[in-house]
């Protein structure tokens, strides 16, 4: 099944694509940028300059949005206030990158090496009191993160494995019982590798594939059900929109192409509606 663009190719790497009541309508990034584009209804983009990174954005309860940042969190108040937390490490070869809210309303966030070390990232979880820990270790991409419809599971790909995992969503403790879920063929004709993933309302996992221009959803079981193909290759993360939260929006990129390549890489993508998604969760602080 193929797709139609939506907007210009106005992100150098587009991700993160998540749609909010509260925001009316859709946001994504141009992440390597700083920038969250908001997608109002009438079509137009509007730009906002966060940080040196921006790597995942969620609504917030009381309004505003929580978001990952090059080193850390980022809290914006109902205003648009910005207030940038502490960073959470030094290093300045790593960086956040994907991210989602869990059933309890504590956002997660993964980070990745830049420079490509293997086993340097892990995802952190801010609570709604500010405060930050690490809940896995040994990550190498840190990518797509999506909780279940009923929030018992959560589904994460460390790209570089060349797997989509499944967790169990303990409360106290922190994601348990990482297990894999889907193996994408590797090697040089594989289909891409795994990088943002959406969760349907009926579980179904959406997983865009870099280098593999496509987006494939497996279903509950882990079999793959369904291949959205895109017409640039560097697919990064997806989510549901519209009214009825069925519609599909694809980001993509063009980071590593050359100049003259895939000029419409960068733009985002949609389809026509199909199976609905999850309502996004948002952070409780």
């Amino acid at each position: 099944m193929r797709t139609e663009q939506l907007t210009a190719p106005l992100a150098y790497h587009g991700e993160g694509p998540v749609r909010s009541e509260a925001w009316g309508g859709l946001r994504r990034l141009d992440m390597l940028a700083g920038d969250v584009l908001s997608l109002a209804p009438d079509g137009t983009v509007a730009r906002r300059h966060i940080d040196t990174v921006v790597a995942a954005v969620r609504p917030r309860r009381r309004g505003g949005a929580v978001i990952g940042v090059e080193r850390g969190f980022a809290l914006e108040d109902t205003d648009g206030t910005m207030t940038i937390l502490e960073p959470l490490w030094s290093d300045d070869r790593v960086r956040m990158n994907e991210g989602d809210c869990d059933p309890d309303g504590r956002f997660h966030c993964g980070s990745a090496a830049t420079d490509g070390r293997e086993g340097t990232g892990s995802p952190y979880r801010l609570d709604p009191d500010g405060s930050a820990t690490a809940v896995l270790d040994g990550v190498t991409v840190s990518n797509g993160l999506a909780w279940s419809p009923d929030g018992s599971r959560a589904h994460y790909a460390d790209t570089a494995t060349d797997r989509v995992d499944v967790l169990d969503h303990d409360r106290e403790g922190g994601p348990t019982g990482r297990r894999p879920f889907v193996v994408a063929p590797a090697g040089p004709d594989a289909p891409g590798r795994p990088d943002g993933l959406t969760v349907d309302a009926e579980g179904g996992v959406g997983a865009a594939l870099y280098d593999g221009g496509a987006v494939h959803r497996y279903a509950p079981d882990g079999t793959l059900d369904e291949v959205v193909e895109l017409p640039v290759t560097k697919a990064t993360a997806c989510t549901f929109g519209g009214p009825a939260l069925d519609r599909p929006f694809i980001t993509t990129s063009r980071e590593h192409l050359p100049p003259d390549a895939q000029p419409r890489a960068g733009a985002l993508f949609t389809r026509t509606p199909g199976v609905r998604g999850r309502a996004v969760r948002e952070f409780a602080g």
